[in-house]
């Protein structure tokens, strides 16, 4: 197993609320953005079963630079419109890719990464970075993980 998720529930539609609960509670009131996107992404890679990695890219003009995370080593910096997060930006839209190994101009930041979701994020309407959590399973993620996911970010754009 890649990550340590003793305490989360194993069903999706019991731990994504959960995981919002107490993402709110970690950031109501904090006003300190990369303390509250370092919490966000422990919590992501102690909850999540089969994550080898997650955090935070945070967009200065044409590129994503890594933000806070949870895993090995990264990319430092992706240019828009590149691999999945950088895609995710240029489209401005989630991407769920099952298989990284498909997606043309992927970035194997840790060749371990098989699939992949991504989720921009906002302050005041215009992306400020992006979620990228990574897993060692093809096709780990589903609309599922997607719409938790989604949440989640909501409550993170909030604290921005």
């Amino acid at each position: 197993m890649w990550s340590e998720t003793a305490g989360f529930p194993k069903k999706k539609d019991q731990l994504y609320p959960l995981l919002i609960s107490q993402l709110s509670a970690l950031v109501e009131g904090i006003p300190h953005p990369i303390a509250n996107l370092a919490n966000a992404s422990a919590l992501l890679k102690e909850a999540l079963e089969d994550v080898n990695w997650a955090g935070f890219y945070l967009l200065q003009g044409e590129k994503l630079v890594l933000g806070p995370f949870q895993g090995r080593p990264a990319c430092i910096e992706i240019q828009v419109g590149k691999g999945v997060c950088g895609s995710a930006v240029a489209q401005n839209q989630p991407l769920l890719v099952e298989d990284v190994h498909q997606f043309a101009g992927h970035i194997a930041c840790d060749s371990a990464s098989r699939s992949e979701i991504v989720l921009p994020f906002y302050k005041n309407g215009a992306i400020a970075g992006v979620l990228d959590i990574d897993s060692p399973l093809p096709a780990r993620f589903d609309e599922e993980d997607l719409a938790g996911l989604e949440q989640f970010v909501r409550v993170l754009e909030r604290a921005l």
